[in-house]
């Protein structure tokens, strides 16, 4: 079944079966994945090498778009959420052991990856603007995936909660494995295309595709607003 016919790919290219967005709001939670600081805040190092400054810069997109549309986005739903009943979760990164011994491998490797913020860390802090309140629910993950590192999946169960409407960065990585986790653990998705994002675009436009009738359905913010709206 698909809901529309954007990022379709092959394998859904002639599934003529289209259904509807539906949401029953006391059986769904909105999950934010890496909202920290560290992920999604510019960085701002003490005297930067020509190198650091380099490699700010060509992160500046991803936090242009980041400022001007998800964070809006996120207040959109959060308020949503808090108006309707749906639950509010959040997945953050944090570790416990100092030097990172904890993490999993794809967090140890070398590179972009490599991520290492413990408690008491103000990088790992939810930002501001979208910052859980007292009931809100947060999960902290030493993994991409925020099913396989924390006891998500059974708070949820726990919960009635049986659709996860999923938002946050990394598209193709740590909202990627979430997804597809939460897939395999037979809860239904829905995917927010203007409320998650990747480095760039072409990787969240091509994940999206892959995973998208598969894994989860995804829809806009406007689209989900509208059909919890249809609910009330």
């Amino acid at each position: 079944m698909k809901v529309n016919d954007r990022y379709c790919s092959f394998y859904y290219e002639n599934d003529d079966d289209y259904g509807t967005i539906e949401i029953e709001p006391e059986k769904t939670a909105l999950l934010i994945i890496d909202a920290e600081y560290a992920c999604v805040k510019r960085p701002q190092p003490e005297n930067p090498s020509p190198a650091e400054l380099e490699n700010i810069a060509r992160w500046e997109p991803f936090y242009e778009k980041y400022d001007k549309v998800i964070i809006p986005n996120l207040q959109r739903l959060i308020s949503l959420c808090r108006r309707t009943g749906i639950e509010v979760t959040y997945a953050k990164i944090q570790g416990f052991k100092s030097n990172g011994r904890d993490r999993s491998l794809d967090q140890k490797v070398s590179g972009f990856n490599q991520f290492l913020v413990t408690s008491g860390d103000h990088r790992g802090d939810i930002i501001q603007e979208i910052a859980p309140q007292k009931e809100d629910i947060v999960v902290t993950k030493t993994t991409d995936s925020a099913l396989t590192g924390t006891n998500l999946r059974l708070i949820l169960h726990n919960m009635g909660i049986d659709t996860v409407i999923v938002t946050g960065t990394m598209t193709d990585q740590c909202v990627s494995g979430t997804v597809r986790d939460l897939a395999d653990e037979s809860f239904k998705v829905w995917l927010i295309e203007d409320a998650c994002l990747a480095a760039t675009k072409r990787l969240h436009e091509t994940e999206l595709e892959i995973l998208n009738n598969i894994y989860c359905h995804v829809i806009t913010t406007q689209e989900l607003i509208d059909a919890v709206n249809q609910t009330r």
